[in-house]
């Protein structure tokens, strides 16, 4: 069966980056001219998921109105006869067309994707977590959905962290398949490194069989009464294989002032416009910190 359907989980309220985040949800701060969401929308439609559904919470109208027409906007532009800008507003809006579901409170990951289960029915269907951009010359999920095609069963996209790093993921028991691919045998939310059953962590992308809304209506909510998606895939071991891929490319985790940071200089940098400028900018400052 085809893997169409992409849900993408927005409504965190952002709290590191506050205040920055009063007002707009994390995902729309930009890098560099793209608010962080475009991005991870991009590798969807290039994986060729064909409908996209985010969840949302109170105040994440921005993120709406980003992939909608902009009419006053479009028509100023026309006025000025700014062509080139007006065809990039033009891409934005025709490139998806979405579905809000809002979730009421805020009760973790996995009841995030509960409340999109009307519109997933019995299908297959992918997670983007917009705090993870990642870039590859194959789109992370088109590998993952690869992955899927062979074996029919729910994929974790993974990532080999330092040992001291295990206590910021879920890790995974793995059983290796291949060079990339790898049976999940087990899995342990932010384990202390010397609890860690491996260094592979899981990452922002999830292909989930609709078996997954069985185990989380059946998950008993932890702390906080969030129903984590890491503990509803543990149950879902029981009853099929869930296999973990190390994919090929370069994670951003935008979700981090840091990591942030480092992915605006690495995507300004490959700019055409700015590139250049900006590297020379970089260089300078480098040589007067000597």
């Amino acid at each position: 069966m085809k893997v169409r359907k992409g849900i993408f989980p927005v409504a965190g309220l952002g709290t590191r980056f506050l205040p920055a985040t009063k007002a707009q949800p994390k995902v729309m701060l930009p890098l560099v001219d793209k608010p962080i969401i475009h991005y991870v929308v991009e590798e969807a439609v290039q994986s060729g998921i064909e409908d996209i559904i985010f969840i949302t919470g109170r105040g994440q109208v921005a993120i709406e109105n980003y992939f909608d027409l902009s009419f006053e906007l479009e028509e100023f532009l026309r006025t000025k006869n700014k062509r080139g800008e007006l065809a990039e507003l033009n891409g934005i809006s025709n490139l998806i067309n979405p579905c809000y579901v809002r979730q009421k409170q805020a009760k973790g990951l996995g009841h995030a994707i509960l409340v999109a289960r009307h519109l997933v029915e019995n299908e297959p269907f992918t997670v983007f977590l917009g705090d993870d951009v990642i870039d590859s010359e194959v789109p992370c999920m088109r590998q993952m959905l690869e992955v899927f095609e062979r074996y029919h069963c729910s994929v974790v996209a993974l990532q080999r962290v330092a040992k001291n790093q295990t206590s910021s993921y879920g890790i995974v028991q793995p059983r290796q398949i291949d060079e990339r691919v790898f049976q999940v045998l087990d899995m342990v939310e932010k384990p202390s490194p010397d609890e860690a059953p491996s260094d592979l962590a899981i990452i922002g992308r999830y292909i989930l069989t609709p078996e997954i809304f069985r185990e989380l209506d059946e998950t008993t909510p932890g702390k906080g009464g969030e129903i984590q998606l890491t503990d509803a895939i543990r149950r879902l071991l029981r009853r099929q294989a869930v296999y973990g891929f190390i994919f090929e490319g370069t994670r951003h985790d935008t979700g981090d002032k840091l990591g942030f940071l480092k992915a605006t200089v690495e995507y300004a940098l490959r700019r055409e416009e700015i590139g250049k400028e900006f590297r020379e900018y970089l260089r300078s400052l480098q040589l007067r910190d000597q």
